[in-house]
């Protein structure tokens, strides 16, 4: 007679909830997409109330639209910038917002009734239960983080914080980057057997992916300050190297947070040491047969030329949007390749 846990392995499919998380990831990376979109067009702010359920349908009537309308004309955004907006205008920025909120609830629903699917039918492997739970309550809490960040921006300000701009967009990440791991280890568990250990993070793998994980801070800081239009000039920024007389902030430390030419040198420059770490990473995992390391590269190399054309263009929305776009396909590559080298690791 088969061992509980046995019994829980035989009914296990280690590869269904692999492919299912797949996608799950690629709607991830749409909402980053979409996310980057509504950030660039000055949309996120559309929107002044949260929902979670009535708020997948959008105005349906001219009443309805007048009265989101008022609801947005008594925000600080609207009076500092937009009060020679009409309906119209307001409909185009409001469906970049909409948009972003139905993904969030798409993704929600996507991860949340599969998952009760697989564990009611027991597909899915002994261990791996605790981690998608985790995965789940992180993107609910990420519906919360959202909010708050738009929250910051209704009142006071005329525009969401930079700050809580960074925490949504690095949690969406770590969501991309959790969901993609287990799914690695679940098709190594598929291919290897019940007894195949899951990879573990090791140094290198840690180092090239948390310093990605800190450029992208400061893309997001970046964005959020709308940096990227301080200096449109590269590798200088205007005539030098650093511009003189940048009025500074204190304490000094601030500067590297709040001040936007300082957040645009930093985002510039800390670029080069992610993509030395993320190049480390590429040459050890090509050692290992692996063709992960041409990914990561060949990535990484776009991933500057792409942010360079962004500055170069005056941030311009596509090159922006396709620098983000990259930056979430970077992380998914380099993941695979610290995956790879964690399950070299555990044998």
């Amino acid at each position: 007679m088969l061992q509980p846990s046995a019994a829980f392995m035989s009914n296990a499919r280690p590869r269904q909830v692999a492919h299912w998380l797949f996608v799950v990831a690629g709607l991830i990376v749409a909402m980053v997409v979409v996310g980057g979109i509504t950030r660039l067009t000055e949309s996120g702010l559309s929107i002044t109330q949260w929902k979670p359920i009535s708020g997948v349908i959008p105005p349906l009537t001219d009443a309805a639209w007048q009265a989101e309308f008022d609801r947005y004309k008594q925000i600080p955004e609207y009076r500092a910038f937009n009060q020679n907006m009409d309906l119209a205008g307001f409909k185009a920025i409001f469906f970049w917002e909409f948009a972003h909120r139905l993904l969030g609830r798409v993704i929600g629903i996507a991860f949340a009734l599969p998952l009760l699917w697989f564990a009611i039918k027991r597909r899915i492997p002994a261990g791996y239960g605790w981690r998608l739970t985790a995965i789940l309550m992180l993107g609910a809490l990420q519906g919360a983080i959202g909010w708050w960040m738009v929250a910051s921006g209704l009142s006071v300000r005329t525009d969401v914080s930079h700050i809580r701009l960074a925490v949504h967009l690095c949690t969406a990440l770590v969501i991309l980057a959790g969901t993609v791991w287990t799914a690695l280890d679940l098709l190594h568990l598929d291919r290897k057997g019940a007894f195949a250990a899951p990879a573990r993070l090791v140094p290198l793998g840690a180092l090239a992916i948390g310093v990605l994980f800190v450029q992208i801070v400061w893309g997001a800081f970046t964005a959020g300050l709308d940096a990227g239009y301080a200096f449109s000039t590269w590798p200088r920024m205007g005539d030098t190297f650093f511009p003189a007389n940048v009025p500074m902030l204190a304490p000094l430390w601030s500067n590297a947070v709040d001040n936007p030419v300082v957040v645009q040198f930093i985002h510039r420059w800390l670029a080069f040491v992610a993509a030395a770490a993320l190049i480390a990473l590429a040459v050890a995992v090509t050692r290992t047969g692996s063709r992960a390391g041409f990914v990561v590269t060949g990535l990484v190399t776009l991933q500057i030329f792409l942010g360079v054309a962004t500055l170069l263009t005056g941030v311009k929305i596509d090159i922006a949007v396709a620098h983000q776009a990259n930056a979430a396909l970077l992380l998914i590559a380099a993941v695979t390749a610290a995956h790879r080298l964690g399950r070299r690791a555990v044998g």
